[in-house]
């Protein structure tokens, strides 16, 4: 998870400064319209980050903290929501490119157990 948040970050601050070589770019890199979409996922991913790595900082300094757990579960659904609209939206422009698909599924699965684990065992109910 940390990697991840700290990802988000990264990302966007790479994209910002032009540093993605046209080879690992996403179809249609330049055009406007990509650009704008794109960069339609700076808050949602910079909102994943932030709760994220909130969470974990709460949780390092009070291992049963509520308030980590709920941000950590607001940061796993938004990582999810990021990941499947951007697969939802390479789908239909019928491009398949492993290079963003392998990342965009990684961000749409890899929360899924902690999000059941959180949704099944609430923090503070103990385990049966």
């Amino acid at each position: 998870m940390l990697a991840t948040d700290v990802g988000f970050v990264a990302y966007f601050t790479v994209t910002g400064l032009g540093l993605i070589p046209p080879e690992w770019a996403f179809a249609g890199y330049t055009d406007p319209v990509m650009v704008a979409w794109n960069w339609s996922f700076l808050w949602i991913d910079l909102a994943a980050g932030a709760t994220g790595l909130t969470s974990l900082w709460l949780l390092r300094r009070a291992a049963a903290s509520a308030a980590g757990t709920t941000l950590m579960l607001v940061s796993l659904v938004l990582t999810m929501a990021s990941g499947l609209m951007a697969v939802a939206f390479w789908t239909l422009r019928g491009d398949f490119s492993l290079m963003w698909w392998i990342p965009n599924l990684y961000l749409l699965l890899f929360p899924l157990p902690a999000v059941v684990a959180l949704v099944v065992r609430p923090p503070g109910r103990p385990a049966t």
